[in-house]
């Protein structure tokens, strides 16, 4: 529960069957369960890029809007977080409304298994890396270098990125994914790096994007490892 909550001030989910009104994190995970959920998937889809979803149109234009959502294994629902700010100046506090809706049951989009994901993962990490090498396009000097050591020294500070009970490709998966995410991210915060023409920024973009999705898909295919063992077996 801590996990889920984080530093956030309230977590309540809306709409839930049974539930006239907003109801408390903990209630709400019970009665999900009573309701035949036995795990949750993760989405994070992006313009374009429905990854984890399975509709129906209104769950996916939601969860769209946020980049994230999470769909429920066992029962056709679905929740979609919509984040507040609240409270004076000098005090705000951060609030998170889950909104319950039907989903469709069908195999979410474009999730990899985790053999699939670690593959892809180290493939297209290999071919961007050569594409922005050969353009000087990768991010460098002092700013760039500092984000990486910090990143480094977080990664470092933090193994321990799953539950217990996830198989340990998981946790190799899962870092691989976060590291490259974190190395696309520098990429897009240095500007166009040392792409000076139109062609080059265009080759920059090319080579980050697909790699950005692999990540993403891999993050997804991390986090439901449990799910998807267990629905297989």
């Amino acid at each position: 529960m801590l996990a889920i909550v984080g530093e956030d001030a309230v977590h309540r989910v809306a709409g839930l069957p049974g539930e006239s009104a907003p109801v408390g994190l903990t209630l709400a995970l019970g009665r999900l369960r009573a309701l035949g959920v036995t795990g949750l998937r993760v989405a994070l889809p992006a313009p374009g890029h429905p990854l984890g979803l399975s509709g129906p149109p209104e769950f996916n234009a939601r969860a769209l809007e946020a980049e994230e959502a999470v769909v429920c294994h066992g029962a056709a629902l679905g929740l979609v977080p919509e984040v507040y700010e609240a409270g004076p100046e000098g005090d705000v506090h951060v609030e998170v409304v889950w909104h319950c809706l039907p989903v469709r049951e069908a195999p979410p989009a474009d999730v990899p298994s985790l053999s699939e994901a670690e593959r892809e993962l180290a493939e297209a990490l290999r071919e961007a890396t050569e594409v922005l090498t050969r353009l000087d396009v990768a991010g460098s000097g002092p700013v760039a270098e500092a984000a990486v050591a910090a990143y480094r020294a977080r990664a470092e500070a933090g193994r321990e990125v799953l539950a217990p009970g996830y198989p340990p490709r998981a946790v190799r998966v899962l870092e691989l994914a976060q590291r490259v995410g974190a190395l696309v991210s520098l990429a897009y915060e240095n500007g166009h790096g040392g792409a000076v023409s139109a062609s080059e920024m265009a080759a920059r973009q090319h080579a980050l994007r697909p790699v950005e999705r692999t990540a993403r898909r891999a993050l997804v295919a991390a986090y439901n490892s449990v799910v998807e063992e267990r629905e297989r077996g």
